[in-house]
């Protein structure tokens, strides 16, 4: 049952498996899925969704010494790993991602 004006399962109320979505996007290149076919042998196509390789990983950000936790793609693993996790941090928080 929810409340009406707000919207908000009851205390009593289990919240199921697909209640609650979480975005499937890395926080560095932005990278989320994408969608395209499923092409079987005799050649029928159907729809599917294609993910892109998320890890959530700890870097410890030195500049502030503490650890910051991010949600980013394999890609975004090797930019981190090349410009340095300082200049990246530096151009999330220009673009307003609080972090």
């Amino acid at each position: 049952m929810l409340v009406c004006s707000v919207c908000l399962p009851l205390p009593s109320e289990k919240i199921g498996k697909n209640s609650i979505v979480m975005a499937r996007v890395c926080q560095v290149t932005g990278k989320k899925p994408i969608v395209g076919n499923s092409v079987s042998h005799s050649n029928i196509k159907t729809k599917r969704r294609f993910l892109p390789n998320l890890q959530k990983k700890r870097f410890f950000f030195a500049e502030e010494d503490r650890w910051v936790t991010l949600k980013v793609s394999t890609d975004a693993l090797r930019t981190i790993n090349k410009n340095g996790l300082s200049t990246v941090i530096k151009q999330l928080r220009a673009e307003g991602t609080k972090i």
